[in-house]
């Protein structure tokens, strides 16, 4: 949700410090949208960005951890990487370029 029309290293800058002013669902949720909001500006489109992850962490706490893509925002990317780093699983057709950089590595 937040590599969506950004770069990499612009997210690996925001995340950790969006983890750290909250640090599990229910503290993001009871924060503050503006703040939020703030935090995702240089990632751009930060009103989108702030509106789907408070509904996707809505819908985290009441989740049945099976399939990613039940999550609202989460799309293919999400999916793959949630069965591929969680489930141990390698889904067939892998889209993502580095995704598959990462498996190609891990296969040998």
């Amino acid at each position: 949700m937040c590599l969506n029309l950004t770069y990499r290293k612009h997210v690996k800058i925001i995340l950790p410090k969006l983890f750290k002013r909250y640090p599990n669902p229910e503290a993001y949720l009871r924060g503050r949208l503006k703040t939020q909001q703030e935090m995702l500006r240089p990632l751009g489109m930060w009103e989108v960005r702030s509106k789907r992850l408070r509904k996707m962490t809505e819908q985290y706490l009441a989740w049945d951890k099976k399939e990613a893509s039940d999550l609202h925002g989460i799309g293919k990317y999400g999916s793959d990487s949630y069965q591929i780093f969680f489930h141990d699983h390698i889904p067939p057709n892998v889209e993502d370029k580095e995704l598959k950089k990462y498996i190609d590595k891990l296969l040998g």
